[in-house]
């Protein structure tokens, strides 16, 4: 999230606000509500991000509540961005379905997340494509030092 202004930006500072929304009316598979999952070792944590619901948050206070990764400033924005791009286009798209899997099926396992999240998206998708067992995929070159070729379209 971006912390303050930009320089010469008549904008106002990005803000976030939680609403009822977050704390039940859309639970996951595991019956927990997104932020359940997101602060799934502390209860403590939830119940302070509960109570500031309604509120615009900033970026500094949404990162201290722990629903924001980073908060960046103008100085740091654009490079942090631009490795970020970098770091997920470097990446197998099949293998960026398994790590959004592995971040929307977190938290207590039920049949439905054993479905899903690992039978779903490991075995049936991953696993199974080319980017993983093709001639040039990852799998196929893992241990060999050679960089494995993705196709980014979806097939």
């Amino acid at each position: 999230m971006f912390l303050g202004q930009r320089e010469g930006d008549n904008k106002p500072p990005a803000t976030i606000m939680l609403a009822e929304a977050n704390f039940g009316a859309y639970p996951m598979s595991n019956g927990l509500t997104r932020l359940g999952s997101r602060f799934i070792a502390n209860t403590a944590d939830l119940e302070q991000a509960k109570s500031e619901r309604h509120h615009l948050l900033d970026a500094e206070r949404a990162q201290k509540l722990g629903l924001i990764t980073f908060a960046l400033d103008d100085i740091d924005w654009d490079d942090e961005v631009r490795v970020f791009l970098e770091e997920r286009a470097s990446f197998s798209p099949d293998g960026l379905t398994g790590l959004e899997a592995n971040l929307r099926f977190a938290g207590p396992e039920t049949m439905e997340s054993k479905i899903f999240a690992r039978l779903t998206a490991w075995q049936n998708w991953i696993f199974q494509r080319p980017n993983a067992v093709g001639e040039d995929g990852a799998l196929k070159r893992y241990g060999t030092g050679q960089q494995p070729v993705y196709d980014t379209r979806r097939v």
